[in-house]
């Protein structure tokens, strides 16, 4: 598994992780967080999807993670609510080192195509916790789960791409402790 990521990017991605959905998802995220995204995975993929998308997100957390360094002179916080047809998610991310997921995505379907829409869950798990970010996304409204996932990772990356930025305002780290768990 190997992953590359440049933070202040243009939002290019090639992704091949074997599981087209999760490739389309994390092309869109690039995108809409102007990250530039390269992701290569091999997983056990005659066994099922699991271990693949969770792993995927481990490596993008820890690039994450590692991109950020200490954090210093980063905004630290970044919001989004974004809308795909009649989907509408929110994504709020404090980039503080300490890792939380509050998912409150509700998916009634089961599969979006062959993709276990419960392993969203698992991705954006595996994700906050390695890039130690607490992550809220909520569910605002939807029918079709291929939107409401899409819009999720949507309202990540702009949510991300706020947090992430440099804040020439901010000389060290942006906390009043001094200091990033």
């Amino acid at each position: 598994m190997s992953v590359s990521l440049v933070l202040d990017g243009s939002g290019a991605a090639q992704v091949h992780s074997g599981v087209p959905f999760l490739d389309h998802m994390l092309v869109s995220f690039a995108r809409h967080g102007f990250f530039d995204l390269e992701v290569e995975a091999r997983g056990d993929l005659e066994v099922d999807d699991h271990h693949t998308v969770e792993d995927v997100g481990i490596t993008l957390g820890r690039a994450f993670s590692q991109a950020l360094g200490d954090r210093s002179g980063i905004r630290r916080f970044g919001d989004a609510v974004v809308p795909l047809d009649e989907a509408l998610c929110a994504a709020a991310v404090d980039l503080g080192g300490r890792a939380y997921l509050g998912y409150d995505v509700a998916i009634s379907q089961e599969r979006v195509g062959n993709f276990q829409t419960e392993l969203v869950h698992d991705f954006m798990k595996a994700l906050s916790d390695e890039a130690r970010m607490n992550l809220h996304l909520r569910l605002l409204g939807g029918r079709n789960p291929h939107h409401i996932i899409e819009a999720a990772f949507k309202a990540l990356a702009r949510a991300m791409d706020q947090a992430t930025a440099p804040e020439p305002r901010l000389k060290g780290v942006p906390s009043t402790k001094g200091v990033l768990c």
